[in-house]
């Protein structure tokens, strides 16, 4: 542990600024402060911003009846973070854990592990869950975060809308509309472990109706440490992207919007390296028939390919996607949205040796969908009842309804009291069907390891309960407690009789939990916000299985953010961004508590920031057996 005298100066002048600058601003207004041409918005003005994941249509922030959390773009900048998982660590109720420089772990209300496979993860509406093994593949899940606006995150089910998958939480990336986008963005940085990182972008208009934007980023990284010697991991990684995005304000009532990205991503292994491309584009079609009544088209194509080392599988998924999303009101107390939904997926795998693969190789899965979701609202909206259900077909898991109620209690505009009930499922993955060890055929009296042919989709019945409040103008806090219970999760078990051991659903079990979080800002030039996360599960065997279920997740009871963003006289920021993480079981992780901090100067149309992450210690340990270091670079940043 470091002690005071050990810490960077600039680290020092931050934890000074923090807690002695804030109440000598006020006497020192700066009118010339450059940095109001970045947006800030008030704290009225986020509890009044519209959300759209957790009932597909514009909400209000502070009447949304579910445990949600915003990331806005002056959260993400004033954190230093240099990646999507950086940022979503911003979100107090999500668990993220760095494994390597390029692999993280992320999840929401528990069962955080290696494949993380109970969250649904979308950017711009795309959805970025991998069939081939239940997750995401968060290496290669980046956008330029300059133009992102903002991300939702929900801990809780959100299968009624968003389908299979959206189990204990759903990640919503959404980017600018290329309007807000307009000029010059440039950005260059290097440090320590982040070796060097550029991007650019450049937007513009044809007329009043046509935006546009392109843009290129490319970083790399250093390799982590392995414990408990330090020697270096091999796993030194680099990624570069570009794309671009149109806006089309086509008439009053008709947007097009079409944005597409490509991508490579390479990471130093042995014995050879590891690799990763793909493309994707998206194209969304508005009409609006009245304020109240909306039709949405939407279409993608995403490809993806990787060959991960030491894994000796080559995957490539081809995923073509529509959807259909139609809103309206029947009188002033009654809305309902319905949609439908195809999904194709073509998933491609070469087994370059004998002993691990996936059987057959190649894959065709089809996804089936519909819903329909119905809202009253009476006493002038202050009682809002929701009611829906999803219905889908998919390769795997055949047909599943997934319905969910909604009630919500906003007396007058500063308290909000909701609860929920859900039903969602994890379908089943490739990896839990199709996977063998090894791929050539053994006599069941050696041993080896089969997919499960009658695995059948994990499943979960949710409670919740939740109060917003914002009892004063510069204050707003959220509770939200939950109840979670478990049937049907993965298992391994021996068939009788056999060394055959077979991919089945014999495990059971339970959490629950509370989540707190909040924002505060004392003075106008100081604001803060984090949270605290308390977690509780407890799995078991059903009845004549013996599996070892401490696999399907290793979870901290305790988690803690805090985040304090601070404008100084002069055109300078202090921004310090403090983490706790508890003690993991099973395997033991020691808890780890650390902290970024951000300084940055603004002129004009410049800013140069230096910033420190992971500073409490010299490295710690977030995930198995891989050292976090202490990061440190510098950037300059242009904007015109």
């Amino acid at each position: 542990m470091f002690g005071l005298y050990e810490f960077p100066p600039f680290v020092l002048l931050l934890f000074l600024s923090l807690f002695f600058i804030p109440l000598s601003t006020q006497a020192q207004e700066d009118t010339s402060y450059q940095a109001a041409d970045l947006k800030k918005m008030s704290l009225e003005e986020l509890m009044s911003i519209e959300v759209t994941s957790v009932s597909k249509k514009p909400e209000k922030l502070s009447e949304v009846a579910s445990a949600i959390q915003v990331i806005t773009q002056e959260d993400i900048r004033r954190s230093g973070a240099t990646c999507v998982p950086e940022a979503l660590r911003l979100a107090p109720n999500l668990q993220v854990a760095q494994l390597s420089a390029s692999a993280w772990i992320i999840s929401a209300r528990g069962f955080n592990a290696a494949f993380s496979n109970k969250l649904l993860v979308m950017i711009d509406g795309r959805t970025v869950y991998s069939p081939l093994f239940a997750g995401v593949f968060w290496d290669v899940q980046n956008v330029l975060l300059e133009d992102v606006e903002r991300i939702e995150v929900i801990s809780g089910p959100g299968g009624t809308l968003w389908g299979a998958n959206a189990v204990n939480g759903i990640i919503n990336i959404i980017t600018k509309s290329s309007k807000d986008t307009k000029g010059l963005y440039a950005s260059a940085a290097t440090g320590n472990f982040m070796k060097d990182f550029v991007s650019i972008r450049f937007g513009g208009k044809i007329d009043s109706t046509f935006s546009y934007r392109a843009f290129f980023q490319q970083q790399d990284y250093n390799n982590t440490t392995l414990v408990p010697n330090g020697n270096e991991n091999h796993d030194q990684w680099g990624f570069v992207q570009g794309g671009f995005r149109t806006d089309w304000q086509a008439s009053k009532s008709n947007a097009l919007m079409l944005q597409g990205n490509l991508y490579e991503s390479t990471q130093q292994t042995a014995p050879e390296k590891s690799i990763t491309n793909g493309q994707n584009a998206l194209a969304r079609w508005t009409h609006d028939f009245s304020e109240k009544s909306s039709l949405t088209l939407q279409g993608y194509f995403d490809r993806t390919w990787r060959r991960d080392v030491p894994s000796t599988i080559k995957d490539q998924l081809e995923t073509y996607d529509i959807d259909l999303q139609h809103r309206f009101a029947l009188g002033k107390h009654h809305r309902i949205i319905w949609g439908a939904g195809y999904r194709f997926m073509q998933d491609k795998t070469e087994n370059s040796t004998i002993y691990v693969g996936l059987i057959p190789a190649n894959r065709d899965m089809n996804l089936y969908s519909g819903f329909l979701q119905y809202e009253l609202s009476v006493f002038r909206n202050r009682i809002k009842f929701t009611i829906g259900g999803k219905v889908q077909d998919y390769t795997f898991s055949g047909s599943s309804f997934l319905p969910s109620a909604r009630l919500a209690w906003t007396p007058n505009e500063r308290h909000t009291l909701w609860t929920a009930c859900s039903y969602a499922i994890r379908a089943p993955s490739r990896i839990d069907v199709d996977y063998y060890l090894p791929t050539f055929p053994l006599p069941p009296t050696i041993p080896h390891v089969e997919g499960g042919p009658n695995f059948t989709s994990e499943k979960v019945t949710a409670c919740e309960i939740g109060y917003r409040v914002q009892p004063a103008t510069n204050l707003s806090l959220s509770l939200a407690m939950f109840y979670n219970k478990y049937d049907d999760l993965y298992s391994v078990e021996a068939l009788p009789g056999t060394q055959v051991y077979q991919i089945q659903n014999g495990t059971e079990g339970y959490s629950d939990g509370i989540e707190f979080s909040g924002r505060y800002q004392p003075f106008k030039r100081w604001k803060l916000r984090g949270g605290y996360t308390y977690f509780h599960k407890e799995l078991r065997n059903k009845p004549n299985r013996t599996y070892d279920y401490s696999a399907l997740g290793n979870d901290p009871q305790d988690q803690f953010l805090l985040q304090s963003i601070l404008d100084l006289p002069w055109h300078f920021q202090a921004d310090i961004t403090a983490r706790y993480a508890g003690s993991r079981p099973n395997p033991y992780i020691v808890d780890y508590f650390t902290f970024d901090a951000r300084l940055a100067w603004i002129f004009r149309q410049f800013e140069l920031s230096v910033v420190g992450q992971n500073l409490w210690q010299e490295k710690h340990t977030e995930y198995s057996t891989t050292y976090i270091p202490q990061k440190f670079y510098a950037k300059l940043t242009c904007r015109f």
